[in-house]
């Protein structure tokens, strides 16, 4: 399963992905700290842009995986 969690480009779609959701989610939820100069704690910033990586991720391999089930029972 770690191999299809990192092939044909899974890693890239999810970090960029990552990148503009982790953004959005990070203004709306923190909006108010953000606006007074503070930032939120580090852990909260790093699970805000963990969050849409894994979802991503887990949603590639929720396709990936029947299809490579269905091109093992046409090879046999």
């Amino acid at each position: 399963m770690f191999v299809l969690a990192i092939s044909d480009g899974t890693p890239k779609k999810a970090l960029l992905t990552a990148i503009v959701v982790g953004t959005i989610l990070l203004v709306i939820n923190h909006y108010d700290l953000l606006l007074a100069g503070d930032w939120p704690p580090l852990h909260k910033i790093f699970l805000t842009y963990c969050v849409p990586y894994l979802v991503t991720t887990w949603g590639a391999l929720t396709v990936k995986i029947p299809a490579q089930s269905e091109v093992r029972t046409e090879d046999e």
